[in-house]
């Protein structure tokens, strides 16, 4: 009962701070606003711009996660574990990234000057699918080789025994698998990128490049039109709702079944053609994830050797405290929600605007004090919401086994929900809890959103002070606080998953 309790309460205040926020700005402003001319071109850029981010990448995804699929080679692992890092990277160190490759004196322009070509400008639309293909080519890859690796390998010895061709053989087991696995990875990033705000602020380049987000933010800090920013934050939410709907109905559930669980070699893939676009598939997705990396690393290492001015130390204080605190809220709420119904209520979080949500906390909290004195507590709050639906996704399935495989047991020990929590729930989970702790930490580190509303320059975290010192043209300030951001957001995700990982039940 008491564990049922502690659900219950999660549950409502949760579902209190996702309605009550959007209650408190519809009150504040009246009701729903009317949208202005260019709401309108802010919304058809939003969903081109999440049109073309998905599909390329999820076309590029597939022969990436291919070629892993059917190659073996040395650092193959630890490739494919790399390629979970740029969903947790800081957004504005990912775009000071490709900045460094793709912009004005970045490496591409460097060498197309060399040999005389044009140059290439990366801000606007081609800036904003750039930098969203970046972060959600590794899930969408992710994904497809989860889903390629799970086809049993009697599936590949039978279509060698009938003497298919590399075509067929694709034609009869690897077109089915992309046609289940692709609308739901396609789907993921769509919603992803309805929402993108940091992105859009730095690459967008202009009015034309306005995501619906961005205009909630201008909505909101320039002009204070809270009805505006509620109606583009609803109708953000519904274009995700259907997003999901859409995908749910074009992605068949059947899989292929069961097999002994041995690997077995392809034959499709043998010959110097598919080993050589193997290769270069490989190359070319590893050179497009780690070369900014690596960029970003040796340009901010003379400005963090420089220090960055007391300013970026305090930011980068501000900014633990909130990944810390972060991260022990969202455990705290995903613990008792980590079933079926939890991870349904969490879902709305991930559509739903966080400005929105941050303003409506600021209404809440502004007749007993201060509310720009709370920007750091509100800014807490907003990302363990925001984190909340991974954190259950990660933790959820873990939990439903530990309940099937020891409920008859603690229903004959009649052990009480302290007992229970102590001596199996924790130390069963303890593993799945320390990489969603670490995702938490690293997601809340690398935010840009409701800080930049409402956040006073004593009050700054490190991703808006990287931000604004990018907009003050101190590029190797900027370059050395982004460094100091990844060594951080890694360093947390590495001690979170570390200590949930080192001696856990197996």
């Amino acid at each position: 009962m008491a564990q049922r309790a502690v659900a219950i309460t999660a549950a409502l205040v949760l579902a209190l701070l996702t309605l009550g926020p959007i209650a408190a700005v519809l009150v504040r402003s009246g009701g729903l606003g009317a949208f202005r001319p260019g709401d309108l071109e802010a919304l058809q850029f939003t969903i081109w711009q999440a049109l073309l981010s998905g599909f390329f990448s999820v076309a590029l995804a597939i022969p990436v996660a291919r070629a892993l699929a059917r190659r073996h080679f040395w650092g193959r692992s630890l490739l494919v574990s790399l390629l979970g890092a740029p969903f947790i990277l800081p957004v504005i160190v990912a775009v000071m990234g490709l900045i460094a490759v793709f912009g004005q004196n970045g490496l591409v322009n460097t060498v197309m000057a060399a040999l005389g070509g044009p140059k290439l400008d990366i801000y606007g639309l081609h800036g904003v699918i750039l930098a969203h293909v970046f972060f959600n080519l590794p899930l969408a890859t992710r994904m497809l080789l989860q889903a390629w690796l799970a086809i049993p390998g009697e599936r590949f010895r039978l279509a060698a025994s009938m003497g298919l061709s590399p075509w067929g053989q694709f034609l009869t087991l690897e077109w089915p698998l992309i046609r289940r696995i692709a609308p739901g990875a396609f789907a993921v990033i769509f919603v992803i990128c309805l929402t993108s705000f940091a992105v859009a602020l730095t690459l967008g380049g202009g009015p034309r490049a306005t995501t619906v987000e961005l205009a909630i933010y201008q909505a909101m800090r320039f002009d204070f039109d809270l009805g505006r920013a509620a109606t583009l934050a609803m109708l953000q939410l519904a274009m995700a709702v259907i997003a999901g709907m859409i995908a749910l109905k074009l992605a068949p559930a059947q899989g292929f079944g069961t097999g002994r669980g041995r690997q077995v070699p392809r034959w499709d893939g043998r010959g110097a053609v598919p080993r050589i676009c193997d290769t270069l598939w490989i190359l070319a997705a590893a050179a497009f994830l780690l070369v900014p990396l690596a960029l970003v690393v040796l340009r901010g290492f003379p400005g963090l050797m420089a220090g960055g001015g007391m300013g970026t130390w305090v930011a980068a204080k501000h900014s633990v405290m909130v990944a810390l605190a972060s991260t022990a809220l969202c455990m705290l709420w995903a613990l008792p929600l980590a079933n079926r119904r939890g991870e349904l209520l969490s879902v709305a979080a991930i559509a739903m605007s966080p400005l929105v949500l941050g303003t409506g906390l600021f209404l809440i909290l502004r007749p007993f004090v201060n509310p720009f004195s709370m920007a750091l507590p509100v800014t807490t709050v907003v990302n363990a919401m925001m984190a909340l639906p991974f954190a259950l996704r990660i933790l959820r399935p873990e939990a439903e086994a530990v309940e099937q495989d020891f409920g008859r047991l603690r229903s004959t020990l009649r052990m009480t929900s302290l007992a229970w929590l102590r001596l199996v729930w924790l130390p069963r989970l303890r593993r799945p809890m320390g990489f969603a702790a670490g995702l938490t930490a690293a997601l809340a580190m690398g935010d840009l959103g409701v800080i930049a509303l409402f956040a006073d320059p004593d009050r700054a975290t490190l991703p808006l002070q990287v931000y604004r010192l990018m907009g003050a043209y101190q590029m190797e300030a900027a370059a050395g606080a982004a460094l100091l951001l990844l060594i951080l957001s890694f360093s947390l995700f590495w001690l979170f998953d570390r200590g949930g990982r080192v001696g856990a039940d197996t």
